[in-house]
């Protein structure tokens, strides 16, 4: 059969902000592509299965979803989204909503996950054994890729709520998170820089003290994964990382923080998603291929 006569793979990236849905051939042959805004469960599946439903016959669907959800398959639970702290998703059994709505095999993961397996076997960390993706924006989350498999354990990594040490000049500040307040996200995600200094980081002057010391936090987090996983790669995306310099910024706390102790420190990285902004979808649809 004809690439071109195969059903299609469907993948929603769903975000706490935003749902992008596309079709495709493939994970990279992506023929349509739309977004809607992240509203009440009720309103955003149902818009989303309208726009699948244009499409014809899908072979599967994948969903690279913002957690916490359940992963496991012997669970009843399985394909929903947990104790989300989103207003009304939670208990939202949103892989059960597309599989009878469908009527396609569902693939299910994070949305961190997701875009962990696309830059793994597409972008920038093609050729590598293992990496790690992170995201900081709204929250932070990471995903961990070994050979080729993500990695799960009784749930999923929450790698953006390990607790770092504070900066010297970043004592006061309570952090924002819900449940931990100065772990990783309540210190260093996007509304934490702004509850702080009432800017964006790449609104704030380059010489602004905000800028070393989310690099401080995020370069802990960088030398945590290595410091367990040896991931080869690390990836850094999300709103945040795109203010100006910040990536060197971090890369070089790393490695002042490692202080040359790491064997194979030639072979870590820290980059950019080699995909930019379209892992997440990437990702999904390679959760729809795999299923």
């Amino acid at each position: 059969m004809n690439t071109q006569d195969k059903p299609l793979l469907a993948g929603i990236e769903a975000g706490g902000t935003k749902f992008v849905l596309a079709v495709g051939h493939s994970p990279t042959e992506v023929i349509a592509r739309h977004t809607i805004p992240t509203r009440s469960p009720e309103t955003t599946l149902v818009e989303a299965g309208d726009w699948f439903s244009q499409h014809g016959k899908l072979g599967g669907l994948g969903i690279a979803s913002f957690g916490p959800i359940e992963l496991d398959r012997s669970n009843p639970r399985w394909g929903c989204i947990t104790d989300t702290p989103k207003a009304s998703w939670e208990g939202c059994d949103i892989a059960g909503y597309f599989a009878d709505r469908l009527n396609v095999p569902v693939g299910f993961d994070t949305d961190v996950n997701g875009a962990a397996m696309a830059e793994y076997y597409f972008g920038a960390g093609k050729g590598a054994s293992s990496l790690a993706y992170v995201t900081v924006g709204t929250g932070i989350g990471g995903g961990l890729v070994i050979d080729g498999r993500p990695v799960h354990g009784a749930a999923h990594p929450e790698m953006g709520h390990i607790f770092p040490r504070r900066h010297p000049s970043d004592r006061e500040f309570a952090g924002i998170c819900p449940r931990h307040g100065d772990c990783l996200e309540g210190l260093a995600s996007g509304p934490a820089i702004k509850a702080r200094w009432s800017a964006s980081l790449s609104d704030l002057p380059a010489e602004h003290e905000a800028h070393e010391i989310i690099a401080r936090y995020l370069a802990q987090l960088c030398h945590s994964l290595v410091a367990m996983s040896a991931a080869e790669v690390i990836v850094l995306g999300g709103g945040v990382l795109k203010t100006g310099g910040l990536l060197d910024l971090v890369k070089k706390q790393a490695s002042e923080l490692n202080a040359g102790y790491f064997p194979g420190q030639s072979k870590h990285q820290i980059v950019l998603p080699g995909l930019g902004d379209d892992a997440g979808i990437t990702g999904a649809l390679l959760l729809a291929a795999a299923d």
